[in-house]
């Protein structure tokens, strides 16, 4: 029998923590009397007490060393426990939402993912439209800490090629992860800082500034607005496509950087990679938007720069429905949501250096073909790649397959048409936000679907968030019998 109380005693410190969390938009609507106040009150002594009563019981199983079994535990027990009553405040607000429909917005706001389900975004109580920005704060710097610590110990994904790099975990995660969260947090809390004066240096509303820096640097893509950020188009869009960037480079380049070395930063494979990326796809989307559509050439690049941005980190902001650009543009976003940033940032999706890999193993495997006495295998920055980090890679592109068709099966039984179940399943497990098509396009929402809809892609946000592997093994007969 696994001991659980490693598990139940972390889990219980972040439930307190988040019960504490939800105090700031508590007085910000008891300032503001919006009449919203008490629901927080309510779903912060809900979740503080549980979380505390829960780190007390569990307070003297906690050792320095876990297994493999509670490592994996704790890494989906907290991304399930905290949007279950980070949900409370939608459920007992003045949404009067579903518990799925709160379900599915905390669980969207806490893998950043920034798919929703809420509309008339603008009349919601302050308090509300902070908390949405908060989960979405609190999701980027966890994501951080679970692909740099947890990650690459459970060989996840192919994360364990950055453990050499990042730090020395093995058999001390809790620890450590203690002191990687402190350097992450400052350096996540300055480019938030610095996001806000940039907001507020071109124009945007203190109120407004705060909630996009929130979910811009955590590359969430929750807004205050239902247009999104077609209500702060020019200068605005820039400054988010700068902290966007920011926020999707390794963050380990920056702790570097803080140790005096910005090296690393610009000899990474990654990064040359996504900066490449944006920038060719931004002046192809950009000639077509001026040469066939007419459009000017500021508005056509700004636009194109901004939504390419958004979408490739999966941030799921949109300034426009980039549907109304025609075919290409549809299957250019389509494709460019399931790439994703670097690992070791707020970004989800797949990742670049998986494509990396992937493309070097063709490349060997092609000259194997062409020269079957010769010796060729997959290098990422100039070093081979054990077959146990390839395999991992190509295991994870195969799941990720999978994982896309049978959610986009089990949504189609739910009476869903083709395009929203593909892209709906795509873009909730590469938590990208929005999908395609009139429902769940950059111009809709998640609202209209059905609640058996909901809860399967609410589950598909969790798998993606934790790169599939980390939740699919529990599932295995094998975990638990080791």
């Amino acid at each position: 029998m696994y001991d659980l109380r490693p598990v139940g005693y972390v889990t219980g410190l972040l439930l307190t923590a988040l019960g504490v969390s939800m105090l700031v938009p508590f007085f910000t609507d008891l300032a503001l009397d919006t009449g919203n106040a008490w629901a927080f009150f309510e779903a912060a002594t809900i979740t503080g007490l549980v979380g505390l009563l829960s780190a007390v019981a569990c307070a003297n199983g906690v050792t320095q060393r876990l297994s493999i079994q509670q490592t994996f535990l704790m890494a989906v027990g907290v991304w399930l426990f905290l949007p279950a009553f980070g949900a409370l405040p939608f459920w007992m607000g003045a949404t009067q939402a579903s518990y799925i429909d709160a379900l599915f917005e905390a669980m969207s706001g806490l893998t950043t993912t920034g798919a929703t389900v809420f509309t008339g975004l603008d009349q919601l109580p302050a308090g509300l439209q902070l908390w949405r920005s908060m989960l979405q704060w609190f999701g980027g710097i966890g994501i951080i800490v679970v692909a740099m610590v947890f990650l690459p110990e459970l060989r996840v994904g192919g994360m364990q090629i950055f453990r050499s790099e990042g730090f020395d975990t093995m058999g001390k995660i809790l620890p450590r992860a203690a002191e990687i969260a402190q350097q992450i947090s400052i350096i996540y809390l300055g480019l938030t800082v610095a996001c806000i004066l940039g907001y507020l240096l071109v124009g945007m509303p203190a109120f407004d500034a705060l909630n996009h820096a929130f979910t811009t640097v955590s590359t969430g893509g929750f807004s205050t607005h239902d247009a999104s950020f077609g209500a702060f188009q020019g200068a605005p869009e820039y400054v988010a496509v700068i902290f966007i960037i920011l926020a999707s480079l390794p963050f380990v380049r920056y702790v570097q950087i803080l140790a005096g070395s910005a090296e690393p930063l610009w000899r990474d494979s990654q990064v040359r990679a996504f900066i490449a990326m944006i920038a060719v796809i931004t002046l192809t989307m950009a000639s077509f938007r001026v040469l066939l559509a007419g459009d000017g050439t500021e508005a056509a690049f700004r636009q194109a720069l901004f939504n390419v941005t958004s979408i490739i980190s999966g941030t799921g902001f949109s300034s426009t429905d980039y549907q109304l650009w025609g075919p290409l543009a549809v299957v250019i976003f389509f494709f460019l949501g399931l790439v994703g940033g670097c690992a070791g940032s707020t970004c989800c999706s797949i990742k670049i250096f998986r494509y990396q890999i992937l493309i070097s193993a063709v490349r060997a495997q092609i000259r194997r073909i062409h020269s079957p006495n010769g010796l060729f295998s997959a290098k990422y920055e100039g070093r081979t790649v054990s077959d146990d980090v390839l395999n991992s890679v190509m295991a994870f592109f195969v799941m990720f397959t999978v994982s896309v068709g049978i959610v986009s099966v089990l949504l189609g039984l739910t009476g869903l048409d083709m395009v929203t179940s593909l892209s709906g399943s795509a873009a909730a497990l590469a938590n990208i936000g929005p999908g395609l098509g009139p429902i769940i396009g950059p111009s809709g929402t998640y609202a209209p679907l059905n609640d058996t809809a909901k809860w399967i892609l609410t589950a598909a946000m969790l798998i993606g968030r934790l790169e599939l592997m980390a939740v699919f093994v529990l599932f295995t007969r094998r975990f638990w019998m080791d």
